[in-house]
Parts: structure tokens; C-alpha cells; sequence
């Protein structure tokens, strides 16, 4: 692990779009690593008796995490634990994503909670306590939560206000990477236009309070990479949201079809890559499995500031 200042803990009062600026000058890098472990996917070394129970897996997950953190921590700004991975091993596996959360703010990454969260008020205010706010003395458990705008405008407000008093981010889900998500996503409104070009707009409206002094908001969008033009319609709708990009490699999206998704701003978008960084060395046939999620997080660290222009 590197001993880099926890972003989160020294940029304390900071809002996230202006934290986030600060690591990606910092680091050089637009690139976020998904963390999604499968115990049936780890290299031996790591199964271990992941098999034979729920504790057991959920020790091989954070160990696998924390390597994969150790290895990539050089190229990205962020990594983004996907929860259901972990939730699905029940409180050990809730545990393990904590650790890996502290984990990572320590080693001077920002940390996105994948948990895509969204409910009635009450609901969403104790998710927002729990992801984004302090705890018990402690640093929340990630700088930002991706969340799902379908049940509308109070469903967001307990997460905004976790904006304005903590300084935490969150992206909302406009048009995601998945084939699924024409089946209402791209659902034609009375005047022509699909349903999430309707949410891009009420993202820009929600996050308009929450421009920091770089000129981004805390409030972001999730738009697949498998979907340049829409990234491109997005971004001109957001112009000083943050674009969260899932959905490059195995999903299809090219880090080359999004250059226009960076006309805000070095820090105005993220590429996030999961599957083909921390397996890497299942599709190269290598044993270093650390040393391959760094090669290929180098990579795309490279690739992603070239075609960002900036």
C-alpha cells in the first residue's frame, strides 16, 4: 500500500468535485478500478477454504482487494467497490467491504461506493448516513455513492444534504451501460426526447447549488460507455457535472469514443474498468496476478489521458 495522504480525511470541508479536481492533478489519472470479487474467479493462492463458508470467502475477497489496491494504486484516482458482491456473504462480507473501504482512503485513493441506492426519504437518509456521512469519530465509508433518481426528487435530498454538510458526491444513474436499459431508459416522452435526457436535466437542476471552487458539482451522472452519443448529449446537458463511464472492456465501451465526455475539465469524467484490470492475468495467462491488474491499469491510466486531451 502506498503512504499517500487519505484524500478524503486531509481535504476535509472540501466539496467532493473540488477533491476529486485536486486528485486527478495529483494523480494524473482519470481512471477508476471497479472492485468486483468473485472467489471462483481468484487465483488459487487466494481461494483458499473460500469455499466452505461465508466468513471463509469474505476473508479471500479482502485479501484480493487489498492486493488488487496495492497493485493499481499508482494509476488510478479512485476505485469503486461494487456492494452487491459483498453483501451477497451476508455481515462477514459487509465487513470485509468496510476494510477494504478503509483500505483504499488510506492508501490516498478516493473511494465510490457502487451500491446504487435510492428510496422513499426515510430510507434514502439512512442510506446516505450510512455511506457518506462520519461515523462513530470515523471518516465515512466512501467519498461518493452511485444512486438511482427514479423515485424522484425527495428520494435525492437526504443524499444532497450529505453533499452540502459532509462533502460527499454522488452519481445518479442517467443512461447505464446495460443492453436492459432501453426498456425504459429510452422510453420517448411527449416531446421526443427519451426518458434519460429528462434525468440529465433534473441532475444539472439538482447539483446546481453544488459547484465547487474547480467548477464541478458534487452531483454526477452514470452514463455507459457502451453509449458515446449519449455521453456526448450528457455532457452538454451536465456541463459542470462529473460523468461517472462504466462499461469499458468486457461491456464493449472504447476509451476512445469518449473524449467529448472531458470538454468540462480534466476531472469532468471517469472511466471505470472492473473485470479487465482485476482479472487481468486470467486473460494473459499470467501467474503475478497483482502485476498483471498493474500493467493493465497502466495501461488504461495512459490511454485514458491521452484521449482526455488535457
Amino acid at each position: 500500500m502506498t503512504d499517500s495522504p487519505t484524500v478524503g480525511r486531509t481535504l476535509q470541508g472540501m466539496g467532493f468535485g473540488d477533491r476529486l479536481a485536486a486528485a486527478v492533478e495529483r494523480k494524473g489519472s482519470q481512471l477508476v478500478v471497479g472492485l468486483d470479487p468473485r472467489p471462483e474467479l481468484f487465483p488459487v493462492e487466494l481461494r483458499g477454504d473460500a469455499h466452505l463458508g461465508r466468513a471463509a470467502a469474505a476473508d479471500a475477497c479482502l485479501r484480493f482487494c487489498r492486493g488488487i489496491i496495492d497493485a493499481v494504486a499508482p494509476y488510478v484516482v479512485a476505485v469503486k467497490p461494487q456492494w452487491a458482491f459483498f453483501e451477497v456473504l451476508g455481515a462477514d462480507g459487509v465487513r470485509a467491504a468496510e476494510e477494504v473501504c478503509a483500505y483504499a482512503s488510506a492508501a490516498g485513493l478516493l473511494v465510490i461506493a457502487d451500491a446504487k441506492r435510492g428510496d422513499i426519504g426515510s430510507t434514502s437518509r439512512a442510506y446516505a448516513t450510512a455511506f457518506l456521512e462520519p461515523r462513530d469519530g470515523a471518516g465515512p465509508l466512501g467519498d461518493a455513492l452511485t444512486v438511482s433518481p427514479y423515485l424522484g426528487r425527495d428520494s435525492i435530498d437526504p443524499f444532497l444534504q450529505s453533499c452540502r454538510l459532509h462533502g460527499a458526491g454522488i452519481f445518479l444513474l442517467v443512461k447505464t451501460s446495460n443492453a436492459g436499459s432501453a426498456d425504459i431508459q429510452d422510453l420517448s416522452l411527449s416531446d421526443g426526447t427519451p426518458v434519460w435526457h429528462q434525468v440529465a436535466q433534473l441532475v444539472a437542476e439538482w447539483g446546481a447549488d453544488l459547484i465547487g471552487e474547480r467548477g464541478l458539482s458534487s452531483v454526477g451522472a452514470v452514463v455507459g460507455a457502451t453509449h458515446p452519443k449519449a455521453v456526448a448529449e450528457v455532457r452538454r446537458l451536465i456541463p459542470q457535472g462529473v460523468l461517472l463511464l462504466p462499461g469499458v472492456g468486457a461491456q464493449g465501451g472504447r476509451p476512445g469514443d469518449l473524449a467529448v465526455a472531458f470538454a468540462s475539465g480534466p476531472a469532468s469524467a471517469l472511466v471505470t474498468v472492473s473485470r479487465d484490470v482485476i482479472y487481468a492475468y486470467r486473460a494473459v495467462g499470467a501467474e503475478d496476478w497483482k502485476g498483471a491488474a498493474a500493467a493493465e491499469a497502466a495501461r488504461l491510466q495512459a490511454e485514458v489521458r491521452a484521449i482526455s486531451g488535457w
